[in-house]
């Protein structure tokens, strides 16, 4: 970004994209490795874990329910499945996060850039990202279980054909989806940056991205909800061509289209967590929350194990608000 830091806070969302996208072409050995080892496997497992599901779902669907010692080996199955998908997608979403986060910031700060400069940082940078995940996960937890309180609502008064409750419950139901879910996502990547850029993590850091997101919220839904409507338009056609189209593909379009999804949400994941990335800039900017390059390249160097001073203009700006 050879933007001066109070120009940041001009761009548009336009601008953005352009400035993420630009950003590869300043490293691109570096961008090309942590999108192969980190990337490219994430985007693999969220594409690919249906066709393993989906076999393990249809043999419950349509064996005897007789047969109570078959059915609980499909829900072990099944299980198994799903939580050691979890665990990889838990991984490799925080490892990613942390690898193009310190890249950008380092090419930001002239710091020298490197894949085993980034992959050595990682370990410190994993464990802050992780804390801010857990209390993000925490958040989400509360979300769903109103989520699904107003589901059960909605479907009662469905049921008991009560046209004004379903109604509300599903006017509830949009609202929450659209505006909570879309709003809490913003804000943990908006937190993961700060966690790895500054010396806050999980609560401190949520409240952080809380106070950048002001007068920013309209831009930050929009990137959310782009980034969210084009991977479930991937994963659509995913699973309508990919996983469910044996009768009316055949094997090699099925490989071919596939192989093709993947490679477009590799694309667009990366570009996702660059532009997270920049609208961190953005955002600081936007607040006039000056960012020291000399403290920043400090304190991107800690983890690395480079000294850093006691004090840096980061952690001045923190004490002072």
């Amino acid at each position: 970004m050879d933007l001066a830091p109070e120009e940041l806070q001009f761009l548009s969302i336009p601008d953005i994209l352009r400035e993420s996208i630009s950003i590869p072409k300043r490293s691109p050995k570096t961008f090309y490795l942590i999108t192969l080892a980190l990337i490219f496997p994430l985007s693999f497992a969220i594409l690919a874990h249906s066709l393993f599901t989906h076999p393990i779902l249809a043999q419950l669907e349509t064996q005897p329910s007789v047969d109570r010692a078959k059915t609980r080996h499909e829900w072990a199955m099944l299980l198994t499945v799903q939580f050691l998908y979890l665990i990889f997608l838990f991984a490799f979403s925080l490892l990613s996060t942390a690898a193009v986060v310190f890249t950008v910031a380092s090419l930001y700060t002239s710091k020298p850039v490197s894949f085993s400069s980034t992959i050595s940082a990682i370990p410190k940078v994993f464990k802050r990202l992780f804390i801010t995940f857990t209390w993000v996960s925490i958040l989400m937890f509360v979300y769903n279980a109103l989520l699904i309180g107003f589901l059960v609502i909605f479907v009662i008064a469905v049921d008991s054909e009560n046209a004004f409750l379903s109604f509300l419950a599903f006017l509830i139901i949009l609202v929450l989806f659209l505006g909570v879910h879309v709003y809490i996502t913003a804000l943990w990547h908006l937190a993961s940056v700060v966690s790895v850029l500054e010396p806050l993590y999980g609560l401190g850091a949520m409240k952080k991205s809380y106070e950048l997101l002001q007068g920013r919220v309209k831009m930050a839904f929009i990137l959310v909800f782009g980034y969210l409507a084009i991977c479930g338009l991937i994963g659509g056609i995913f699973g309508t061509v990919v996983v469910h189209g044996g009768e009316s593909y055949g094997v090699f379009a099925r490989i071919v289209v596939g192989g093709f999804l993947v490679g477009v949400l590799v694309i667009v994941n990366l570009v996702g967590l660059l532009v997270q990335s920049v609208f961190y800039y953005v955002c600081k900017s936007y607040h006039h929350q000056g960012i020291d390059k000399i403290a920043l390249h400090d304190h991107l160097g800690g983890y690395l194990g480079e000294y850093v001073p006691l004090k840096s203009s980061i952690q001045m700006e923190n004490l002072d608000a």
